[in-house]
């Protein structure tokens, strides 16, 4: 049951409380953590009053988590705190003579967050106390980041998926491990660990592969049809997930004979342990693959204070960076901690709400069109031009007129522009002199513009056209949009028919997240068996 703090102080606790600073937040804990931390907010955590040991107090805990993040300490750092540092014991309102908790009732109070219908209310707690404090009005400055969280299991090859997840269904589905030791013939699943084969062997893994896929399907359609719990039902659609998402049909198969192998490739959305199914394969660059989730936030880069974080998949469009900053973005408008309209600002640009700080990974046209109709700023660090032959030709020498729907290349020729927005130039490359700087493909160059390009062809000239180059454009940006695959991020600026590139510069970093995202996050990460 939930268990309260006592509001008797000693004389000389209440002494010592006056050594704290005035203004410090551990002087603010120990006067407010009571209204920031309402143990009412806290009373859907526990069995009703009467059942089981009173628990340690909610507005204790609440601070001490706060207090933990705010000094990036590990669990076992953060109770040596609560037990001797004099600050710490005033901050939650401990006796002097407190003896403090073990490090896992930290992990303890965090699953339990965790897993109820409110998960960041500590965090929403104190979002909502920063706002008050009218500490980010005025501040019209986001810097937004993400970084890659590790996970803390082991990552799966796909026969250890496939045994894990058959005899985590006979743990947890009633019933099954008699329907398993009944349909299965590929292995003894009451044993733990890979089959013993000879693993140099090809046939033999194709074999055990097979045999494996086969009883993970056997096991599926046996029980697919039971009335199960939640917890049954997920070990159920994890070992479906696991049977199909590393094999296909064997060579001369069509996938009804029950020959497989482990695929060529790997699936976009692979689930890499069964121990953390939530955990994802990604890539910071070309050569560092990670395994784990990507942790994403926005602060103001004066003050440091996060006004908007998330914990995600490290893999999935859903979860890409521009795609999280489009919410933080949303969550943005209407805030109590947004600055008014007209209010003076800090530095950016006049008659903008916000700039929003970021490196190229969010220099995407969806991002930066959101960030547009929102009447904000987008301060994006660009990619660079990808030109298909090195020091070839890029997006950029391209001539798009949108009102003739038309592309004309480098060497002057033009082709239509699909109503898809595809521009395929194909055998007028055959003969083509520039072929060399433009295209390695046997078929041709093609773009492929963005849905969201904004290229309209400038007014018609009240004088004498120049020569090739009236009612057209360059295919660019205008202010929001983007051309894929090859342009990603280029702006135009143009004028009296001449173009001149123009790259965002970042006056103020979003590196000014790094040193906050990983402390912030690592404690927000359920704990999981």
């Amino acid at each position: 049951m939930q268990g309260f703090e006592g509001m008797d102080g000693e004389l000389l606790d209440t002494a010592v409380g006056q050594l704290v600073p005035a203004g410090s937040m551990f002087a603010f804990l120990a006067a407010h953590r009571a209204e920031v931390f309402p143990d009412a907010d806290y009373a859907d955590l526990f069995a009703p009053p009467g059942v089981g040991r009173p628990s340690l107090p909610a507005t204790r805990m609440a601070a001490v988590l706060v207090l933990q993040v705010l000094h990036d300490y590990s669990d076992r750092e953060a109770a040596g705190a609560a037990r001797f540092d004099v600050r710490w014991k005033v901050a939650i309102g401990a006796p002097l003579d407190d003896p403090g908790f073990d490090p896992s009732s930290l992990v303890y109070w965090r699953n339990r967050i965790a897993r109820s219908a409110r998960p960041d209310r500590i965090n929403d707690a104190v979002r909502k106390i920063v706002a008050e404090t009218g500490v980010p009005r005025g501040r019209r400055r986001r810097a937004v980041d993400s970084t890659i969280l590790a996970d803390a299991v082991a990552t799966q090859d796909t026969v250890t998926q496939l045994v894990s997840a058959i005899r985590r269904v006979a743990r947890e589905v009633p019933g099954a491990a008699e329907q398993i030791a009944a349909v299965c013939t590929g292995h003894d699943y009451s044993r733990p660990g890979k089959p013993a084969i000879d693993w140099d062997d090809p046939g033999a893994k194709d074999a055990l592969v097979s045999a494996l896929v086969n009883d993970a399907n056997a096991v599926v359609a046996a029980l697919q049809d039971r009335d199960l719990d939640e917890r049954a039902g997920s070990a159920l659609a994890l070992l479906a997930l696991v049977a199909g998402q590393d094999v296909e049909p064997a060579g001369g198969s069509d996938g009804t004979d029950g020959r497989w192998r482990i695929a060529r490739k790997v699936a976009g959305d692979r689930v890499v342990s069964t121990v953390d199914p939530a955990a994802r394969h990604t890539r910071k660059s070309g050569e560092a693959r990670r395994d784990g989730y990507r942790a994403h936030v926005a602060a103001g880069p004066e003050t440091g204070i996060i006004t908007g974080e998330k914990l995600t998949r490290a893999a999935g469009t859903e979860n890409s960076d521009p795609a999280v900053a489009e919410e933080f973005l949303a969550a943005e408008a209407g805030s109590p901690g947004s600055p008014a309209a007209g209010e003076a600002d800090d530095g950016a640009a006049a008659g903008q709400d916000l700039s929003w700080y970021g490196d190229s990974a969010y220099g995407t046209g969806d991002l930066l069109g959101a960030i547009c109709d929102a009447g904000h700023q987008a301060v994006i660090k660009p990619k660079p031009l990808q030109a298909p032959v090195k020091g070839g030709f890029t997006v950029d020498d391209f001539t798009v007129d949108e009102r003739q729907g038309t592309v004309t290349c480098p060497a002057g020729h033009a082709v239509a522009l699909s109503r898809t927005r595809v521009a395929t130039f194909g055998v007028l490359c055959r003969n083509c002199p520039l072929r060399a700087r433009c295209t390695t493909c046997k078929t041709g160059r093609k773009l492929v513009l963005h849905p969201a390009t904004t290229c309209s062809a400038p007014p018609a000239p009240t004088g004498p056209p120049a020569a090739g180059r009236a009612g057209t454009t360059r295919a660019s940006r205008a202010g929001r949009s983007s051309v894929s695959p090859e342009c990603a991020s280029s702006w135009k600026i143009h004028s009296s028919g001449t173009s001149s590139r123009f790259r965002a510069a970042c006056s103020r970093s979003s590196a000014v997240c790094e040193p906050i995202v990983s402390s912030f996050f690592c404690r927000s990460l359920e704990t999981r068996a």
